[in-house]
C-alpha cells in the first residue's frame, strides 16, 4: 500500500473519532478481514486472541514478529484502516513500547492499543507505570498520526472497580492517549458514567447481556469493537457443525453456511 494511501486511511480513521459512533468489528485472519471489509463497515481491528487461535495458541502466545506480518498481511489484503490490538506492547520500559509502535506504523496500521495487563505477572500494572508506558506509545504514535487506544484491563481480571478504572483512563488521557477502552464493563449505567467522566473517545466492547449498538450510541460512545467475540462465534459454528456430523450423522449446519458465490464475491481481486 502507497505512502499515501496509508496516510489517508489514518486520516480517516481519526476523524472517525470526532463525532457520532461507529462499529469496528475484530477480524481474526485474511479471510475474517476481507469478508467484513465487503460489508461496508468504516475500519476494522485484529484481535490477539482471535489471532492467536487461528495459529492454534491462546490469546498472549503470539510473537511481536508475528503480530507484525500479521498487521502487514491485512493492511494489504483491505481498503479500511485498521487498528491493532496489540496487547502489552511487547516491552515493558516506555523505549520498548515505543518501539513497537514504531513498527505498527511501518506495518501501515491507522491505530493500536496498549493494555495495562502483565500476563507474565498476572497483574495489573501500577498506575504510574501504566501512565508511563502509554506515554512512551503516544510520542510514537503521534510521530506517524496513529491512534493511541489505552486499555485498562480490571475488568476482564475480576477487579470490578469502577472507580479505579476511570482514574486509570484519566492517567492514560493525560499521558496522550487519543482513545479510552475498558474492555468488560456490562452495565448501561457504568458505561454511561465512564463516557460522562472521562474527557476522551470512549471504546466499548459489545458484549452479550450489555447494551445494544443503538444504546450504546446513544450513549455517548464513540467507538464499538467486539475483540474475540466474532473469532469465538465462527470457532463455535465449527464446533457444533462437527458435533452433529459426530452424533447425528447429518450436514443441517449447512442451512448456516455462507454460499460460495458470496465468498467469492468477497474475496476476489480489486477491479
Amino acid at each position: 500500500m502507497t505512502r499515501d494511501r496509508v496516510q489517508s486511511h489514518r486520516d480517516r480513521f481519526r476523524s472517525l473519532h470526532a463525532a457520532g459512533s461507529f462499529l469496528m468489528p475484530n477480524a481474526w485472519d485474511l479471510g475474517s478481514a476481507r469478508l467484513l471489509a465487503s460489508m461496508g463497515f468504516a475500519a476494522l481491528a485484529t484481535t490477539s486472541s482471535g489471532h492467536a487461535a487461528s495459529l492454534g495458541r491462546p490469546d498472549q502466545h503470539v510473537t511481536r514478529d508475528e503480530l507484525l506480518a500479521h498487521v502487514e498481511a491485512v493492511v494489504g489484503a483491505i481498503d479500511l484502516p485498521l487498528n491493532v490490538d496489540a496487547e502489552r506492547c511487547f516491552g515493558d520500559e516506555p523505549a520498548d513500547v515505543a518501539e513497537t509502535v514504531d513498527l505498527i506504523a511501518d506495518a501501515g496500521a491507522a491505530g493500536c492499543s496498549i493494555e495495562d495487563y502483565d500476563p507474565r505477572r498476572q497483574a495489573i500494572d501500577d498506575i504510574t507505570v501504566a501512565a508511563e508506558r502509554v506515554a512512551g506509545a503516544s510520542k510514537a504514535a503521534r510521530r506517524h498520526g496513529v491512534v493511541l487506544t489505552a486499555r485498562a484491563e480490571n475488568h476482564l481480571y475480576g477487579i470490578d472497580d469502577l472507580e479505579d478504572t476511570i482514574t486509570r483512563l484519566r492517567a492514560y488521557r493525560d499521558a496522550g492517549a487519543d482513545v479510552v477502552y475498558a474492555p468488560g464493563i456490562v452495565g448501561g449505567a457504568d458505561i454511561a458514567r465512564l463516557v460522562a467522566t472521562v474527557p476522551a473517545p470512549v471504546n466499548v466492547l459489545a458484549m452479550r447481556h450489555g447494551p445494544s449498538i443503538g444504546e450504546l450510541a446513544s450513549m455517548g460512545v464513540r467507538r464499538i469493537s467486539t475483540g474475540g467475540g466474532l473469532a469465538r462465534a465462527a470457532y463455535g459454528a465449527l464446533v457444533a457443525a462437527a458435533r452433529e456430523l459426530q452424533e447425528d450423522g447429518t450436514s443441517r449446519y449447512l442451512d448456516a453456511a455462507i454460499p460460495s458465490a458470496d465468498l467469492a464475491a468477497a474475496f476476489a481481486p480489486p477491479a
